[in-house]
């Protein structure tokens, strides 16, 4: 098991070898060796993602929380969070904030099962964005937690982690 913090996001000690998230995601793809299951909670969704479209074969499974994972949201009614965020962490890298990818057009290509977690109390990434999510993703399923808002993953987790080693633990795909 790897935990990956992603350099100059919030309090994170920023790395110079990571100025983009495209850096960030070399930094996982190096880490994967063997076929993988990636679980990644926000902004991490879409390093997640992009993994997942650059080396297939390697991810066996995704579990992905409260992200927008690189669709557009502009439609969606989302609180944009950059600004904010901005003024909480002044010192942040630059590129957490500059990203606004559409990988819609590619998602239709990742068929690693993924379990997609929301929160319905999530202002920043609504549960409109996990179905959308979820329609992109060809082998994708939602579920909804009551009660949760973006930090979902640590107030819920006693009642998230059943789902996520349910969906870890299916027999793994063919890849």
């Amino acid at each position: 098991m790897h935990f990956f913090s992603w350099p100059g996001l919030g309090n994170e000690p920023p790395d110079p070898r990571i100025q983009s998230h495209d850096d960030a995601v070399e930094m996982v793809l190096a880490h994967m060796t063997d076929p993988v299951d990636l679980l990644a909670q926000s902004m991490g969704g879409l390093i997640g993602l992009k993994a997942a479209l650059r080396a297939p074969h390697q991810v066996r499974r995704l579990v992905l929380t409260a992200t927008s994972s690189g669709i557009p949201m502009d439609d969606l009614g989302f609180a944009d969070w950059r600004s904010p965020y901005r003024a909480e962490f002044p010192n942040a890298a630059p590129w957490i904030t500059e990203v606004r990818e559409d990988l819609s057009a590619q998602l239709g290509r990742i068929h690693a099962p993924a379990l997609l977690l929301w929160g319905d109390e999530d202002e920043v990434t609504p549960v409109v964005v996990g179905e959308r999510l979820c329609a992109l993703l060809p082998n994708a399923t939602l579920k909804v937690v009551r009660g949760g808002d973006h930090e979902f993953v640590r107030t819920h987790a006693a009642e998230i982690a059943p789902m996520i080693a349910e969906h870890l633990t299916f027999p793994p795909p063919i890849i």
